[in-house]
């Protein structure tokens, strides 16, 4: 480009798109992102956003909201690099920029368009949503965001680097050394392969400089040693053996290894929460505690898998009688697994924040915790977040918070979330708990139309309806979200205790209470 600043005067005195189609007008946004950032500009980078909302009012492709999506999380992004360049506001717990930039970056990907996207633009896409969750603390989730660019592309250099910067900050918050060892071996092998690419210099510095740390603290043994993943038994039976596989490919036991990848070494619930230093007349009611919410995990997720894998009614559902009311309803036990399963998982975060409010002493009244709310100062967003988070650097915590970003709650503040579908969930466990879900098998045409009379005659009007097959992805997402944020449980718990420990100093003495373990045979 001959002379940017000419250009930037050109693209910012264009204060509507008026007279301009809509490629041509994405092209003009796109140009303005990136252009405000280069010449450190936020008035571009806001009136991109204005132009951005107002292109949003067309009826656009669906490639094209897909991209106008990604220019608006561009947009964000580069507001928070220029307004938050100091180093200290990098560890904001709230940023408002943030929370914009992931829900347009997941809203991309939610377009049927993003399909259409060449695949650059897919991996661009991919590769941001897991660099700002990893930024976050959502390190569990970013890693399905990186496998997903590079199975679009698997010689995507800046996704592999990236991934394996990530692998090794999950490495340093694991409490199990040699779960860690395994980690920084599989983050320099992507650190390696991502240098053979084509990179920008900063990017190729930042890959290196970690390749470099990684090698100061393992041997070149230690890295190029084969590690066996695979000679580990998954069970006695094929049902067994296919159920742990089925958890293994979607990333689904408590055990970090599994986020490496389907291997057979991770298909034990290992985690757990690390050392709790407590008082000396206190009981391990935090192992208790963390006891019973896996257990739920895991209930949920069996639960989940056996309605998925129903392949005939079961014997429970002879002889039930039921009408058929026409709209193609899905009724079995199956069905009712899932259910359940939905509701489990969901229950957890609610758990997850009680268990914190004891362990962070944050004494919120028992009756009022809430996982969405618990963050802030008397639970009110208007309020500020509580002043003992802002001043603490415990990533896997910090990760939770923003985990609690993706639930709609329907209290002042806390209605906007960073899930473009976080209010639907709501509604589907609402209506779960209390009122009554419909699903429906895929031959069901959906909601009637205004003008569909026959179809306005038979709509089930008390019911919250949605499609087999939508529900039962939903659902998988949302084993998956309880599944990271058990993980950041307890990854924050062993952060603290580090913190802990350090307070105390060097010289303390901390007397240790083993446990036994619950043995496979007392569970029945």
């Amino acid at each position: 480009m001959a002379n940017p600043e000419a250009t930037y005067k050109s693209l910012i005195s264009v204060e509507n798109l008026k007279g301009l189609k809509a490629e041509a007008a994405l092209e003009h946004i796109g140009l303005l992102v990136d252009l405000s950032l280069d010449l450190r500009q936020t008035d571009g980078l806001e009136r991109a956003i204005r132009l951005s909302e107002e292109l949003q009012k067309r009826q656009l492709t669906a490639g094209q909201s897909a991209t106008l999506h990604y220019f608006l999380a561009n947009a964000w992004a580069n507001l928070r690099s220029l307004s938050r360049a100091d180093s200290d506001q990098v560890w904001d717990w709230e940023q408002e920029e943030m929370e914009k930039e992931i829900f347009h970056l997941r809203s991309a990907l939610k377009e049927e368009g993003f399909r259409q996207l060449p695949k650059e633009r897919k991996c661009q896409v991919l590769t941001s949503l897991a660099n700002l969750l990893d930024h976050i603390g959502r390190f569990v989730e970013a890693i399905e965001y990186w496998n997903k660019a590079l199975d679009v592309a698997p010689a995507y250099g800046v996704a592999r680097g990236n991934r394996g910067i990530g692998l090794v900050n999950y490495a340093r918050v694991l409490y199990d050394q040699g779960h860690a060892a395994v980690f920084f071996k599989y983050a320099h092998a992507d650190l390696k392969t991502a240098l053979l690419s084509v990179l920008h210099e900063d990017v190729r510095k930042a890959f290196d400089e970690h390749r470099m740390r990684i090698e100061s603290v393992l041997t070149p043994q230690d890295t190029d040693k084969d590690v066996d993943l695979y000679g580990f038994p998954l069970g006695a039976s094929e049902r067994e053996v296919q159920y742990r596989r089925w958890c293994l490919e979607n990333r689904l036991f408590l055990n970090p290894l599994n986020d490496l990848g389907p291997y057979p070494i991770a298909a034990r619930d290992v985690l757990t929460t690390p050392s709790i230093v407590v008082g000396i007349n206190e009981g391990p009611y935090y192992t208790g505690f963390f006891n019973q919410m896996k257990q739920e995990f895991v209930s949920a997720r069996y639960l989940y898998y056996d309605g998925i894998d129903a392949e005939q009614p079961h014997f429970s559902d002879r002889d039930v009688f039921l009408y058929n009311t026409l709209d193609y309803p899905s009724y079995s036990l199956a069905v009712e697994k899932m259910k359940s399963a939905f509701r489990m998982s969901y229950s957890l975060f609610d758990k997850i924040a009680y268990f914190l409010n004891h362990y962070l002493g944050f004494s919120i009244p028992k009756k009022s915790v809430n996982f969405r709310t618990f963050w802030y100062t008397s639970q009110r967003k208007d309020k500020g977040l509580r002043q003992d988070l802002q001043q603490g650097q415990n990533w896997p915590l910090r990760g939770l918070f923003w985990l609690s970003k993706d639930l709609f709650e329907d209290k002042p503040g806390f209605k906007e979330s960073i899930e473009p579908d976080a209010q639907e969930l709501h509604d589907i466990r609402n209506h779960l708990e209390h009122k009554y879900l419909k699903l429906h098998e895929d031959l069901w045409p959906g909601s009637p139309s205004d003008n569909d009379e026959a179809s306005l005659a038979l709509a089930d009007t008390l019911a919250f309806s949605i499609c087999r097959r939508e529900f039962e992805a939903k659902t998988l997402r949302l084993v998956k979200m309880t599944r990271a944020a058990l993980i950041y449980l307890s990854l924050a718990i062993h952060c603290e205790e580090q913190r802990r420990a350090k307070e105390r100093g060097p010289d303390s003495v901390v007397p240790g209470v083993p446990l036994d373990v619950w043995k496979d045979e007392w569970k029945v």
